[in-house]
């Protein structure tokens, strides 16, 4: 019995949403496969409609649309060039099974050459093999109708059905090619592992791992959260944030605003409207990019669109420079969910706000990297501690 649940794949179970999802997009997909290659071809041939494989195909590309097997150069390229290789290893050996084993072969060798792997693509080659005398009638042919049209019908159904459903596909390679690298990487992935080193691990394993470098870079960076979260322990929001703080409406002039923010210790404001509820967050660097402003608070000269202009003429209210897409978190939000929008996007301020929208703190990159370096210590000392209280 260990034995068998040592075999059992270590697959994460899914839920039952998505094997609905992908078991309906099978179905859309090999249907409308068959009935436009029904239109288009008619069905009174001697090759059928539909070909095995593409069963094969449709659980990749319905059940595990990320894989890089079911990408559409993988399918395409992997379906073209088996396809090809079959027929050819059927034209000129005779013996079925050196045809087959030679042309399973060799497709495998050009397809990781070609970086088109996709494993049904095996199935088509074998196809093309042993359909006996129809291979010779048809010929080359056979690459286009049905492997080619049958691969271009399938690859729109699941390209349509996907990102219908909430599946992004196809999973696109960053522009640069082989990924960031790790001085462009995102502050938070800095530290620790980053894209460059995912690739040079899975290049150094040597066998073809069914996830992308991007694709787990994501994972990772997700897990590393979760770490975060456990190693912070219950420490929220609530508790590290700085309460009755000051905040301003849109119709505050700015030098009033400037002043409070001069005085206070924050540096940045909330902005709430007539029902309190938040609205846009103010700060010095929206002072500095929209205005210029003496110790006095006066407004001085500003640039817009190359031409200088006298204070007159530029803002005078907190709604017109103010950010208003500001991110917010609520009092029983655990620290850790801020580290990647405060580190990442560069966030110095996260106001936190009730049920109800209404501003009730404010929590800033100091308060949380003093609250993570707490925790840190604290877990640091226990684990140094539990040996001697063993003893």
């Amino acid at each position: 019995m260990s034995l068998l649940r040592r075999l059992n794949p270590s697959i994460v179970p899914v839920s039952p949403a998505e094997r609905i999802r992908a078991s309906s997009g099978a179905l859309v997909g090999i249907l409308l496969t068959g009935l436009l290659s029904r239109m288009a071809l008619g069905d009174g041939g001697s090759f059928p409609l539909l070909i095995a494989p593409m069963g094969a195909s449709a659980v990749l590309l319905f059940a595990a649309p990320s894989s890089p097997l079911a990408q559409p150069w993988s399918i395409l390229g992997g379906n073209l060039v088996s396809a090809t290789v079959g027929i050819t290893c059927a034209l000129l050996l005779q013996d079925p099974v050196m045809a087959a084993s030679a042309a399973i072969a060799i497709s495998i060798g050009l397809m990781l050459l070609l970086n088109c792997l996709h494993p049904p693509s095996g199935a088509v080659a074998l196809t093309a093999v042993l359909s006996g005398n129809a291979i010779h009638d048809w010929g080359y042919w056979f690459v286009l109708s049905p492997v080619g049209i049958n691969t271009l019908l399938l690859l729109a159904s699941a390209y349509v059905f996907n990102n219908a459903t909430g599946r992004p596909y196809p999973h696109l390679a960053p522009a640069a090619g082989h990924g960031a690298k790790a001085e462009t990487a995102l502050p938070a992935q800095q530290i620790g592992v980053v894209p460059e080193d995912l690739r040079a691990v899975l290049e150094q394993y040597g066998e073809v791992v069914n996830i992308s470098p991007e694709e787990l870079d994501a994972l990772l960076h997700q897990a590393q959260i979760r770490a975060y979260e456990r190693r912070s322990g219950e420490v929220t929001c609530g508790e590290i944030m700085s309460g009755d703080i000051e905040t301003v409406s849109p119709q505050t002039s700015l030098r009033v605003c400037w002043k409070l923010l001069a005085q206070g210790p924050l540096k940045a404001l909330p902005v709430v409207d007539e029902k309190s509820e938040l609205v846009g967050i103010v700060t010095q660097t929206d002072f500095m990019r929209m205005s210029v402003l003496n110790d006095r608070g006066t407004l001085s000269l500003r640039v817009r669109a190359g031409r200088i202009l006298p204070s007159g003429g530029g803002p005078k209210r907190v709604g017109e420079i103010m950010t208003r897409r500001v991110q917010s978190a609520l009092p029983e939000t655990k620290i850790a969910k801020l580290v990647p929008p405060m580190a990442d996007m560069g966030l110095h301020h996260m106001p936190i706000v009730d049920d109800n929208n209404h501003v009730v703190g404010m929590v800033t990159q100091s308060d949380l990297i003093a609250a993570l370096f707490r925790n840190s210590r604290a877990a640091l000392l226990g684990v140094q501690k539990e040996p001697a209280a063993a003893v």
